[in-house]
């Protein structure tokens, strides 16, 4: 594919993504939400499913990476060629974006029907739920290890294109938000964090809106960090050929 084709599909992938996984956010979230109050379980769940789906459209076209972590690590594998790597990451920021300034304008009553700003921000993006510079980090880039190292092992063990493969990304995002999302709120990915933070900072309704820009750079930097190394472990591991 072309660079500039890889940025078209991989900005509208990551567009839904953001779309699908930031909405059950405001869905459970936002006051007069008719689905508020649905609870950590749904959120895991839909968030899972949030990546699965646009992974089953834009799979087979380029790989469906949807997170500058992801393609980083695949770039230091050798998986990706590093020539593409910045229409792949620039495809998946500004889809990061346009996806939550969408939701934006579709929530925008029951954004203004809420106060609080934390509520709010953590409907487009993450926090700590402990504030600690050194632990949010490590949360991070443990979250992104174990989605890396499992996406590389599925990738290997699932063959062809019956998208089983996708299915499977599904129960990953799930378990790792049902096991760690309590912590830092699982970012991985600065396409799913910075840039809606940046969407929410810009058009999110209320007034002196705190975007906790000292905190953004963990979700951007540690999840890089974990895949490159899970793509680096996974790459000695001593399996059978």
């Amino acid at each position: 594919m072309s660079g500039m084709s890889i940025l078209i599909c991989e900005l509208v992938g990551t567009a839904l993504l953001v779309l699908l996984g930031d909405g059950v956010c405001m869905n459970i979230n936002l006051n007069k939400s008719g689905q508020k109050g649905g609870g950590a379980c749904l959120c895991g769940i839909g968030w899972g499913l949030a990546v699965m789906v646009p992974a089953f459209i834009f799979g087979k076209a380029t790989g469906a990476h949807f997170n500058p972590s992801v393609t980083i690590a695949l770039a230091v594998n050798g998986s990706v060629s590093w020539g593409v790597v910045p229409f792949y990451i620039i495809g998946e920021m500004l889809g990061g974006f346009i996806g939550a300034a969408i939701l934006t304008a579709m929530y925008h009553d029951h954004l203004a029907a809420t106060p609080e700003n934390d509520v709010k921000r953590g409907c487009y993006c993450t926090a700590p739920s402990i504030r600690n510079t050194g632990m949010n980090f490590l949360s991070e880039f443990i979250d992104t290890f174990v989605l890396m190292f499992a996406i590389l092992g599925i990738g290997q063990t699932v063959a062809g294109d019956t998208g089983l493969n996708f299915v499977f990304v599904w129960a990953i995002i799930t378990a790792i938000g049902m096991s760690f999302g309590g912590v830092t709120g699982y970012a991985m990915n600065a396409a799913r964090d910075l840039s809606p933070r940046i969407a929410f900072y810009l058009f999110c309704p209320g007034e002196n809106k705190d975007a906790d820009w000292g905190y953004a750079w963990i979700p951007v930097i540690a999840p890089i960090c974990g895949a490159v190394v899970a793509a680096i472990v996974y790459g000695v591991m001593p399996f059978p050929a």
